[in-house]
């Protein structure tokens, strides 16, 4: 389990809903403590992330645009990663 949270404000090009769900999931499964869920769990953690990614849009949105961007690239951005879980390559 990851011990931070993916920074998404001031990404160019913004955080895609495929990264903002993600980094849902990641903040349910660091406060839930459940890194690999099951059966019910997993549809209440699923529904959980959902409206937490929801949430999250919304807060990017109306926040105003950073000067720099964040210091780390997205799990979602980098190529090791999107190969391993076998995504496409990102497109910028």
């Amino acid at each position: 389990m990851c011990r931070n949270i993916t920074e998404l404000r001031g990404l160019e090009p913004p955080a895609t809903r495929e990264e903002i769900e993600a980094a849902a999931r990641q903040y349910v499964r660091k406060v839930s403590g459940v890194a690999k869920p099951k059966g019910e769990v997993a549809d209440a953690l699923d529904a959980a992330a959902l409206e937490i990614a929801g949430i999250t849009e919304r807060v990017l949105a109306e926040l105003p645009a950073r000067r720099r961007p964040p210091p780390t690239l997205p799990p979602l951005r980098r190529p090791e990663v999107r190969d391993r879980m076998g995504l496409a390559p990102f497109r910028a």
